[in-house]
C-alpha cells in the first residue's frame, strides 16, 4: 500500500500529529461527528506500519509522514516529542494547538510554539477510544474565549470536556486519567467473587459488565450516586451486609489514597529533570 505523502492542502486541514491510539480516536470521532471532512484532515505518523493501518482505517484523510500545511493541530506524541512537534505544526502555518502530552506544561508549549499561537492543554482518558472519555482542559495567555470554544469541540468528538486551571490538570490526572484502571480492577475483583460464588467464569463475566453499562447510564441520567445507592440499600438486607463490609475494610478511603498518590505522581512527572 502507498502511502500518501504528498497532501493536498485545504484551507481549513486540520493536522493530528501522532497515529496512536488517542490520536487515532480523536480522528475518528472527528470524523463521524462531522467536525471535519475527512479531506480536511491529515494525521502525521513517523511509524510506517502504523501509517499503512491509519490509511486503511480512515480513507480521504491524508496520512503523511511529515506535517503538512495546516491551520491547526492536535499534538499526540509521546511527551519527550511534544515541543518539537509542536514547533513543526507552527512551522506548517497552525495557529491554534491541541495537546494532549501527558505532563508537558502549557509554558513548555508555548515556548515551542512561539508567540501569536494559541496552546490548549488537554488530559484525556482511555475510553475516548470509544467515543466516551472525560477530559480536563486548560488554556494558554493567547487563548480567547472563541479558542477555548473551539478546542471544547474537538474533544467533545470523543466525550465530554471540563475546563479548569493548569494546576489542577494533575488532579484530572488521578482521577479520570487513571479513573479506567480502578474501574478495571473493580471488575476484575466482582468477576472473580462471582466465580467465588459458584457463577460460571463467562455467565459472571456477562453480569459484570452488564452491571457496569447499566449503572453507569443510572448515574449519567439521574446524578447523585449516593440517592442511588441508597435506593439498592433496603435495611438489613443483602447489599447492607455487603457495603458493611466493604465500609470495613476502608473501601471509600483506598480510593481517595489512590487517587491522591496518582495525583502526586503526575506533578512529579511534570516537573523538570534535574
Amino acid at each position: 500500500m502507498t502511502d500518501q505523502h504528498v497532501p493536498t492542502h485545504h484551507a481549513g486541514t486540520f493536522a493530528v500529529i501522532g497515529g496512536g491510539n488517542m490520536g487515532a480516536a480523536l480522528a475518528g470521532g472527528l470524523i463521524s461527528s462531522n467536525w471535519i471532512a475527512p479531506g480536511d484532515l491529515a494525521i502525521v505518523e513517523v511509524i510506517e506500519p502504523l501509517r499503512a493501518r491509519l490509511v486503511e482505517q480512515f480513507p480521504g484523510v491524508t496520512v503523511t509522514d511529515v506535517v503538512p500545511p495546516c491551520t491547526a493541530a492536535v499534538i499526540a506524541v509521546k511527551p519527550p516529542d511534544a515541543p518539537a512537534a509542536t514547533a513543526a505544526a507552527v512551522a506548517a502555518g497552525a495557529t491554534r494547538i491541541v495537546s494532549v502530552a501527558a505532563g508537558v506544561s502549557i509554558a513548555t508549549l508555548e515556548a515551542a510554539a512561539g508567540p501569536g499561537v494559541v496552546v490548549i492543554r488537554t488530559i484525556p482518558n482511555t475510553p475516548a477510544l470509544v467515543g466516551l472519555g472525560a477530559a480536563g482542559m486548560s488554556a494558554g495567555s493567547e487563548a480567547t474565549a472563541a479558542d477555548v470554544a473551539w478546542a471544547s469541540g474537538v474533544l467533545a468528538a470523543v466525550g465530554t470536556v471540563e475546563i479548569v486551571p493548569e494546576y489542577q490538570l494533575d488532579a484530572v490526572t488521578g482521577l479520570t486519567g487513571s479513573g479506567p484502571a480502578y474501574l478495571f480492577m473493580v471488575a476484575e475483583a466482582l468477576m472473580d467473587a462471582g466465580v467465588l460464588a459458584g457463577l460460571a467464569r463467562s455467565t459472571a463475566e456477562a453480569l459484570v459488565t452488564q452491571l457496569f453499562l447499566g449503572s453507569a447510564e443510572m448515574l449519567s441520567q439521574r446524578g447523585n450516586p449516593a440517592m442511588l445507592r441508597t435506593q439498592v440499600t433496603s435495611p438489613g438486607g443483602t447489599t447492607a451486609a455487603g457495603l458493611k463490609v466493604l465500609e470495613d475494610h476502608a473501601l471509600r478511603a483506598a480510593f481517595q489514597s489512590a487517587v491522591m498518590a496518582a495525583t502526586e505522581r503526575s506533578r512529579e512527572l511534570g516537573r523538570p529533570a534535574r
